[in-house]
């Protein structure tokens, strides 16, 4: 139990503790917080007292502008962080609970700061899997015969994005333009796009010493360069991706923006969520298998907030358990070629969607297409997303009295430039 009053229904309880990157009105330099109830306790106070034989010699990381340093320690340095810090806030230790000067000057209100990108980013990834969005998409395109491609059950599908436009919540995104083929029969035009579309995601930093070129990480030693979890919302454009998207997959229709929650939940807080991983048949080529289940049961919510509109209409809820790919499994096999992950560099999942038509996990899934309404209350509808459209984003876990949450990850569509 910690000194710092939990407000019920916070996210941000005394079992999770997440990190994050942050600033205030009076003091302006972005630094690494930990956020507790309705509190962030900044760490570059209290960072004489990480002194355990792990991070005694690395105390300067929490005086970084980004968590790239601390990220880079050894799974063992994040053991250690975590467990001082719950000591640190635990109600029965005086050191920072009875240091009035310490205290007061460390745990700063969380209404007072503006959240900040928590990492550098140096490359960023997304994958596609979720068999059920890959099943969905490829029915709408290809019928229900050849939904998924030959090798899709064999390896974690996914694409290089851009990680210039990954942006932190709150960052409103702009409609983009580009070229479209709305008549196949006819040729391209240029203007907005008109598909303007969400994705439900969840992603993970990668952490742990960075392997050289031309030397894979391998499955036994996945878990220790998986830092900690994001919600992500990596927002589409179906009508461009379609027209460019033969043979190279996703360019243009990704790259106007991908928001992020700014709190990294650690692998450490999700652990008692963890459950069974999917069964994967065909099973995988030894280097993609593991034995230990690496899924966890974390519910994802999204919700569209029009204009005029009083209040987030949920359209999807899903969770992080249906992926049929794992984490370990998408970081094992990016790197297999000798490819060098770094700290920081980000991982995400694809569009998670379950298997009810209320938990998918697009507007291209829930009006199928264009071929239904997704209703928002009211006399509102949506089958894709308007200018001025607020879509907001959640998950949490919950059990045994334990609950851990990510906050939420927000974004408004903004109106295209006129060209």
């Amino acid at each position: 139990m910690s000194f710092v009053e939990i407000p019920k229904n916070s996210p941000f309880t005394y079992e999770n503790l997440p990190y994050g990157v942050f600033s205030t009105g009076c003091e302006t330099r972005h630094r690494i917080g930990v956020a507790v109830g309705a509190h962030v306790l900044d760490l570059s106070k209290v960072s004489h007292l990480f002194n355990g034989p792990q991070l005694a010699s690395h105390q300067t990381v929490f005086s970084e502008p980004t968590l790239n340093a601390f990220m880079a320690l050894s799974r063992g340095a994040w053991k250690e962080a975590r467990e001082t810090i719950i000591t640190l806030l635990n109600v029965d230790n005086p050191t920072l609970r009875d240091d009035q000067n310490l205290r007061s000057s460390a745990l700063v209100p969380l209404e007072d700061v503006t959240m900040h990108l928590p990492a550098s980013i140096g490359d960023y990834t997304d994958f596609y899997s979720s068999i059920e969005h890959a099943t969905n998409v490829g029915t709408m395109f290809r019928g229900p015969e050849n939904a998924l491609m030959p090798n899709w059950k064999h390896l974690p599908v996914g694409y290089h994005g851009r990680a210039s436009s990954v942006v932190v919540s709150g960052t409103p995104i702009r409609r983009p333009n580009g070229q479209t083929r709305p008549k196949d029969a006819e040729p391209p035009v240029f203007g907005p796009c008109k598909l303007m579309d969400f994705e439900l995601e969840m992603a993970f930093f990668v952490g742990g010493q960075t392997n050289d070129l031309g030397s894979p990480i391998k499955m036994e030693d996945a878990e220790d360069h998986i830092f900690g979890m994001v919600l992500m919302n990596d927002w589409s454009a179906r009508d461009i991706q379609k027209w460019e998207y033969v043979p190279l997959g996703p360019f243009l229709g990704k790259n106007m923006g991908t928001s992020i929650s700014p709190w990294v939940v650690t692998m450490e807080a999700l652990a008692p969520f963890q459950v069974e991983s999917p069964e994967q048949n065909p099973k995988p080529l030894p280097y993609l298998c593991h034995a230990d289940p690496y899924s966890f049961d974390i519910h994802l919510t999204a919700a569209i907030q029009g204009e005029g509109m009083d209040q987030p209409a949920v359209v999807c809820k899903t969770n992080l358990k249906y992926l049929y790919w794992s984490m370990k499994q998408q970081l094992v096999h990016h790197s297999i070629t000798g490819c060098n992950m770094r700290p920081g560099d980000l991982l995400a999942s694809g569009t998670i969607s379950g298997p009810t038509e209320d938990s998918f996990g697009s507007m291209l899934e829930l009006c199928w297409k264009g071929t239904k309404t997704v209703p928002l209350g009211g006399d509102e509808t949506r089958k894709f997303l308007k200018d001025g459209d607020l879509v907001v984003m959640s998950g949490s876990c919950e059990k045994d009295g334990i609950r851990i949450g990510f906050g939420e990850v927000t974004g408004k569509v903004l109106p295209a430039d006129q060209l």
